[in-house]
């Protein structure tokens, strides 16, 4: 038997409206019966369509606003029987019921009326109902049943009516129906999703999560690993939302790495100065401010050069001409920022493989949302960490108390520390960073890492002696032992800042004060890992 089935006749019910008129008439050039809805039929009726309404199938008109109206076995029934099925073929004789060999359905546009920010009532009049029973139903029978949910998918179904003289394949219909249920799940999972935090359940027995494909990728973190960009419908700017101008695809690594970049340089205000943050292996290598970009720029690729080769290089305000030449000095991988000037993009087009993105705003870094990393067997699910730290909610723990200067120091490597891999030792002297250590077992060894790297720099730059020397240091968490806090007085520091906590924090206090360090405590720390 051929798995090829004809599509007679059609049910048409959708909220994006978009290719509707010209699939239409292409059904009905093909001699499909068109059914259809409320605003649907309507718009198929003005283009001069002969469209059935569904209530003159079911006998029943809408009612309740719309709410019931395909919910009716005359629909339900010519979408479920088995067409090889003599019981179900003589049901439908026997009741009159119609098959339906193509669905096509959008649904009430729920995602986007919460994006919006509408008031709760009206979310849930937005909560589809029909549309995702027809759906699930047209799926499960899809031996029979071509089911249509998305509006990109028009033009294929036609080919296949083409290809096929009037008939679908049993493999285009399998295809359909994974689809369909991939946009009922995901549907049900931002309703659930929007009434958990709309009803404040912070851990809701079960939590769904869904997203759509962005993109194919060449591959994951390595060549053997098959991957996929998929993005969750949430308007926050960056990598997922941006524009790319310019450049080859962007890799599995370069989406993570420029997303850490992002976030990173949104911690810094553009109405209060430029910033640049150069990102390599998701950690920055360099990060400053400055009156322009140029001198942001500059800043930062001077604490890490080596590192700083094909890396990420992320701005807080649109990319400027002169900013886009320096940059182009050394190879990088991709640029994002807000914005990008015409006389930016065109020194960029010089450099085919630099990816330029652009996304009109930064991320809210105040913002909520959730983060979720997988484990064996399970989720790990948390708020993102959106934690910060203003002038007044320092304490200053020891005799001496930081300097205006300092402080502003301490509270730019704070922000830094935010994104470096735990153990996270920052030291940064002007609002720049002169020295990162990330991701180290021991703090000890972060601290000695990150004062090492500033030697080879002032080596590198000619420097009488490393930047760390008058510097501030910032940790993501508790120095646990006087130890670490000594290796960074050992490089250079002056003063430091870190969260305390620690039993020990009266031995790392008073090893501060007879080392003639300043010092402040957070009480919150920045783990990352």
């Amino acid at each position: 038997m051929t798995d090829l089935h004809p599509v007679r006749r059609a049910l048409l019910s959708v909220s994006d409206k978009t290719g509707l008129i010209d699939l239409g008439k292409a059904l009905a050039d093909r001699g499909v019966e068109l059914l259809s809805t409320g605003g649907t039929a309507k718009a198929l009726r003005d283009a001069g369509l002969a469209v059935k309404d569904v209530s003159e199938v079911t006998g029943f008109p809408e009612m309740m606003d719309g709410r019931v109206k395909t919910l009716h076995p005359m629909v339900h029934g010519g979408l479920l029987a088995l067409r090889d099925n003599d019981a179900h073929v003589a049901a439908m004789q026997e009741h009159g019921i119609g098959p339906i060999d193509l669905l096509v359905v959008n649904l009430y546009p729920f995602e986007e009326t919460v994006a919006k920010g509408a008031g709760y009532d009206e979310c849930i009049e937005n909560i589809d109902i029909g549309g995702p029973a027809m759906i699930r139903a047209a799926a499960k029978n899809h031996t029979f049943v071509n089911v249509v949910v998305d509006v990109e998918d028009y033009s294929a179904l036609l080919d296949q009516l083409e290809e096929n003289y009037g008939k679908t394949s049993l493999g285009f219909r399998q295809w359909l129906a994974q689809k369909a249920y991939a946009r009922t799940g995901a549907y049900d999972a931002a309703v659930s999703s929007w009434l958990a935090d709309a009803l404040q359940i912070d851990t809701p027995k079960r939590r769904v999560f869904a997203g759509e494909l962005k993109q194919p990728l060449r591959y994951g973190e390595n060549s053997h690993q098959q991957a996929a960009f998929y993005v969750d419908g949430s308007d926050r700017p960056g990598v997922a939302t941006a524009v790319q101008h310019q450049g080859k695809e962007l890799s599995y690594n370069n989406i993570n790495d420029t997303d850490a970049a992002f976030e990173l340089v949104a911690e810094f205000d553009p109405r209060d100065s430029a910033a640049c943050a150069i990102i390599k292996h998701a950690n920055p290598c360099g990060v400053a401010t400055g009156a322009t970009l140029l001198e942001a720029y500059k800043a930062a690729f001077d604490c890490d050069r080596t590192s700083a080769f094909g890396g990420i290089v992320a701005l807080n305000r649109p990319l400027d001409a002169e900013t886009a030449r320096e940059i182009t000095g050394i190879f990088t991988e991709v640029v994002i920022a807000p914005g990008a000037t015409d006389e930016a993009k065109a020194i960029f087009a010089a450099k085919k493989n630099l990816r330029l993105l652009t996304t009109e705003a930064l991320p809210g870094v105040r913002a909520g949302g959730k983060t979720v990393r997988q484990v064996a067997g399970g989720l790990l699910v948390q708020d993102k960490d959106n934690g910060h730290i203003e002038m007044d909610d320092l304490t200053v723990v020891t005799k001496l108390a930081p300097t205006p200067e300092q402080m502003r120091d301490l509270l730019f490597a704070w922000k830094v520390a935010k994104h470096v891999k735990s153990n996270a030792i920052v030291y940064v002297k002007n609002e720049a960073t002169v020295g990162v250590g990330a991701g180290q077992m021991s703090r000890v060894d972060s601290a000695l890492i990150a004062a090492k790297k500033a030697e080879r720099m002032a080596e590198s730059l000619g420097l009488p002696e490393p930047l760390t020397i008058g510097s501030a240091v910032a940790s993501d968490a508790f120095f646990p032992f006087p130890d670490g806090l000594m290796e960074a007085a050992a490089a250079g520091a002056t003063c430091v800042i870190q969260p305390g906590g620690s039993m020990r924090d009266d031995e790392v206090i008073a090893a501060a004060d007879e080392a003639g360090l300043a010092m402040v405590f957070t009480g919150m720390r920045h783990f990352r890992h």
